[in-house]
């Protein structure tokens, strides 16, 4: 009689920097050593995760588990969004910046990541939903949106999150400021700005960071951040001098948070969901799912 519960570990092989097949086989004898039965599963492209979620994930997996990037991370809860799966999802971040994980305090070491999953507890977590598809910790647009999704994946393999930060210096030079007009929490605010982001994190494509004690990931809120355009230097350098201090009181910087928002832009815009390439419209719409995904960790 087989006393063992199942758990669906979905791997991206082509995320991160380190090798992931040569931890597997402690991963999954970490699993086995916690009862778990280990159903493995590998994405080729992209949206497989979710694929992988929805024709896998029967009743009598107990876990999902995913190894890869932020972007891995997504597909996943989307999938779990899709099938209204109710039991707890792991993460074991192997991708090249991991700002969620980083948010999270996961570990990471693969096997440590999967023992901490494994002697882990349960938490509900706020994720949110652009335009009707589910993000989990980020929805942005402008300065540094690209960075996630062109940078290329062999240069992300090799330099990690410096590929980040060498892309997304190379972009300022060709960033245009954008005129939106954005309603959230009953205020309006309207501007041309640089970068919009909605986001539920600490760690923002590598390039930018949120204070600690700014953010909570399970309030029913998402954070807000405008950033927009700089008349001259003076205000740029004050701009800079801001976010690194985790200060918002400079004019050109606006920080709040909603469950919901409405964004109007003079074009569709580039956005990134998770640090994938999302589809922009000239009239977006945000709203936070509260406690949308049961994380262990």
């Amino acid at each position: 009689m087989n006393i063992y519960k199942r758990l669906l570990f979905i791997i991206n092989p082509h995320a991160g920097i380190h090798r992931k097949d040569e931890r597997l086989s402690e991963i999954i004898l970490c699993f086995s050593d916690h009862g778990y039965e280990t159903v493995v599963c590998f994405t080729r492209e992209g949206g497989d995760a979710t694929r992988l979620v929805e024709e896998h994930a029967y009743d009598d997996i107990e876990l999902i588990v995913c190894m890869g990037g932020d972007g891995t991370l997504n597909e996943v809860i989307t999938g779990c969004r899709k099938i209204k799966w109710n039991k707890a999802v792991g993460y074991i971040p192997a991708g090249s910046t991991n700002d969620f994980a980083s948010s999270l305090g996961l570990s990471s070491d693969p096997v440590e990541a999967a023992a901490n999953i494994m002697k882990g507890r349960a938490r509900e977590l706020d994720i949110g939903e652009f335009n009707g598809r589910t993000f989990v910790y980020t929805a942005s647009c402008g300065m540094f949106t690209k960075v996630s999704y062109e940078t290329p994946q062999k240069y992300k393999n090799v330099l990690g999150h410096f590929a980040y930060i060498l892309e997304g210096i190379k972009e300022l030079p060709s960033t245009q400021a954008m005129h939106m007009r954005i309603l959230a929490e009953g205020n309006v605010y309207e501007d041309n700005y640089l970068f919009v982001t909605i986001c539920n994190t600490f760690s923002l494509g590598g390039v930018m960071t949120l204070g600690r004690d700014q953010v909570m990931l399970d309030d029913g809120l998402f954070e807000l951040l405008l950033i927009s355009q700089p008349h001259d230097l003076i205000q740029l350098n004050n701009i800079i001098n801001c976010l690194r201090e985790h200060r918002y009181d400079s004019p050109n910087i606006t920080f709040c948070r909603t469950d919901q928002a409405t964004i109007s832009c003079s074009k569709s815009p580039d956005w990134a969901l998770d640090g994938e390439k999302g589809e922009g419209m000239v009239m977006n719409r945000f709203s936070v799912i509260p406690g949308g995904i049961r994380m262990i960790y």
